[in-house]
């Protein structure tokens, strides 16, 4: 009997579900980058409206580049497996958090350190 914690295996359904959801986040973040260096190199406005965007485009790099190694990490098979104790992550923890590397005992290892 396994519990709601334990790994059940992630479909192809489901994985192909977690994919459309990065790819769709990975669009809307390089619109997002898109628009804020247009407001950058756009020139005009604001010197701390500039320092804004600049650190949103610093941001929404970061981002992009998460959620590129999510969609990198299902291609070459690495994906939905902890990054520490390599044993399966939930489905429902992908779900909800697809940029996870981690199981959620490992996390909270992470996050007392």
């Amino acid at each position: 009997m396994t519990t709601s914690d334990e790994f059940t295996g992630i479909s192809d359904v489901q994985m192909r579900l977690i994919r459309e959801e990065l790819e769709e986040q990975l669009s809307r973040r390089n619109t997002q980058l898109r628009d804020l260096r247009s407001v950058v190199d756009g020139g005009g406005g604001e010197a701390l409206a500039r320092l804004d965007a600049l650190a949103d485009i610093a941001s929404t790099e970061r981002a992009i580049a998460e959620v590129s190694k999510s969609l990198a990490r299902m291609d070459d098979g690495s994906f939905g497996t902890c990054a520490d104790c390599a044993k399966e992550i939930p489905f429902n923890r992908l779900k909800i958090r697809p940029l996870t590397r981690y199981c959620i005992n490992c996390q909270r290892r992470h996050e007392t350190r």
